[in-house]
């Protein structure tokens, strides 16, 4: 058996490597991979007070993927992405047509991912190149998996698993390919140029699992919004009276500056969250605080953003006197049909401002075991912040 400590993990593959139980032959690896599709059609239609002309974006999405079988220990995986604008009928960015409301779903063919793995076989995983990265539920670190062009990371990332409860995971971040595509006329829209630094350890408990992280992220291209971030979150679910359960979960982080990063860099993050499940049913009731002291506000530029604080995206970016998002989730099934239905309230931290509130539903079917549709809506009404935004979506996507 082969341990070593994480900092000696890339250095451990040769020694491992000989006594891993792998197929013997390179050309079997590659003739026994595993190839993969994806493929989504989405209609969206925004409607922006701000902006003259609703948005109606019909896009395409597909993405072809391969993963050769492991080689003592050993995959490489490539994966190429393309998005194709079936009408003109928005805002991409990048298309020039500022008259329509933003989707940004910009067209374009790039590679998605491309790198190397590792397995061990005995809990270590290492990774190499352009990669999808997602950390615990994606609040800092994400995919963005919701629009067209995803988010990929140039990246190693180390994970080591110690028995079933203890997980710990690293990542060194060298670039991002943002969701705006690699091509797009503004670089920084395209991508940014990072030294970053992701540590992460989880152990669950019998009530939960907790996770203590510290990203450090110096941002080379926009040097004064490096910054890190250091925190611990608690989330669990306990049995009350069958087939109840009590589900809730607990966060709070520190923001400050990294690197070159702005003095003013100085946020908390906090959430609590509490809800039941009955069966296939949840709700939940929470409050999730990003400070902001009129300064500066409490940022995470590389999260999922869009699973969080609406799905109207008004708050991609957090306003400088911060953001309390206090919410009600509810989600079940109807037959095979899976549903959601939200509401957030927006206030400013500093201040107490009223920004707005957000209802948001959704509708997922999945049929014919590889295809999902699903209808999604958005309603946005301001107080003091950004204007009223209402948002629809339709979409067929298939997986293989």
């Amino acid at each position: 058996m082969c341990t070593y400590r994480l900092a000696l993990l890339p250095l451990a593959i040769a020694a491992c490597a000989v006594s891993a139980d792998e197929p013997t032959g390179l050309a079997a690896a590659l003739n026994d991979g595993k190839a993969t599709v994806d493929s989504r059609l989405r209609w969206e239609n925004v409607n922006d007070d701000a902006v003259l002309n609703s948005a109606n974006a019909l896009t395409w999405r597909n993405r072809l993927g391969y993963r050769t079988a492991p080689w003592y220990g050993f995959s490489v995986f490539a994966e190429i992405e393309n998005v194709l604008a079936l009408n003109n009928d928005y805002n991409s960015t990048a298309n020039g047509r500022a008259q329509y409301a933003t989707v940004a779903d910009v067209e374009g063919t790039e590679w998605n991912q491309a790198g190397i793995a590792w397995d061990s076989g005995q809990g270590t995983q290492l990774v190499a190149g352009r990669q999808r990265i997602a950390f615990d539920n994606q609040r800092y670190i994400g995919n963005v998996g919701w629009r067209q062009n995803e988010q990929t990371f140039d990246a190693f990332t180390a994970t080591q698993t110690i028995g079933k409860t203890t997980t710990l995971r690293y990542a060194y971040l060298q670039n991002v390919h943002r969701v705006f595509g690699n091509y797009h006329p503004n670089p920084l829209l395209a991508e940014f140029n990072l030294d970053g630094h992701l540590l992460n350890a989880s152990h669950v408990f019998s009530l939960g699992t907790l996770t203590g992280y510290g990203y450090f992220i110096e941002n080379e291209d926009l040097p004064l919004t490096s910054a890190k971030s250091v925190g611990a979150r608690f989330a669990g679910a306990k049995p009350i009276a069958d087939p109840w359960k009590l589900v809730y979960a607990i966060e709070y982080a520190k923001q400050s500056q990294w690197r070159d990063g702005a003095a003013i860099i100085d946020a908390d993050y906090s959430l609590i969250e509490i809800g039941a499940a009955h069966g296939a049913f949840t709700g939940k009731l929470g409050r999730e605080m990003l400070g902001g002291d009129g300064h500066y506000a409490f940022q995470t530029p590389f999260a999922t953003l869009h699973a969080f604080n609406g799905w109207a995206d008004k708050f991609l970016t957090t306003p400088v006197n911060g953001l309390v998002d206090t919410y009600v989730a509810i989600n079940g099934p109807l037959g095979s049909t899976q549903w959601l239905v939200a509401y957030h309230r927006f206030d400013a931290d500093r201040g107490g401002a009223d920004y707005g509130d957000e209802w948001d539903m959704s509708l997922s079917y999945p049929f014919k075991q590889r295809f999902t549709a699903l209808a999604k809506v958005a309603r946005y009404s301001s107080d003091s912040f950004a204007r009223d935004t209402d948002k629809f979506w339709l979409s067929l996507e298939y997986r293989y």
